[in-house]
């Protein structure tokens, strides 16, 4: 692997693993604190599983970003493609703010359907560009799914 393409990587798993850290900031606090008051669906997991979860699509989601970036020389629309790349990592780390920070399921569960809906694009015009970068996704657009599921039952529960 060329050193720019180190650098490249370095820099597409730290993205996603930085909006990760910054979502935690008030993630952390809200599931000790109002989040844990909450009534929740019988399907939701153990507040551990969510951690390890959410670090795994992280690095997925830089590996994918790796794999469209290191295709810039090629000539295919990169740009916009790392552009609803970013929308939609603005998206995910605004969810943990609006849903723990600002303590509003409500508004949360749009910020999360318009997320999953930049994840549906973002998917697209990765495969247009690297297929195995399309595919690298689709695990974070079924968890953020369910997620949007967990959102919306919290909301109806309470």
């Amino acid at each position: 692997m060329k050193k720019e393409d180190i650098f490249k990587l370095i820099i597409s798993v730290a993205l996603p693993l930085l909006a990760g850290f910054i979502g935690s900031y008030f993630t952390t606090p809200g599931v000790t604190g109002w989040y844990a008051e909450l009534s929740k669906p019988a399907l939701n997991p153990p507040s551990w599983v969510f951690a390890p979860a959410w670090t795994t699509l992280y690095l997925l989601m830089g590996v994918a970003l790796f794999l469209v970036w290191r295709k810039k020389k090629e000539g295919k629309n990169i740009r916009a493609a790392i552009g609803m790349f970013g929308v939609q990592l603005f998206l995910n780390g605004t969810w943990s703010f609006v849903f723990f920070g600002m303590e509003n399921p409500q508004m949360a569960l749009v910020n999360i359907v318009l997320l999953w809906l930049a994840i549906v694009f973002t998917i697209y015009l990765f495969y247009k560009i690297s297929r195995p970068a399309s595919y690298l996704l689709f695990p974070y657009l079924l968890w953020t799914g369910f997620a949007a599921y967990l959102n919306y039952m919290i909301l109806i529960l309470n």
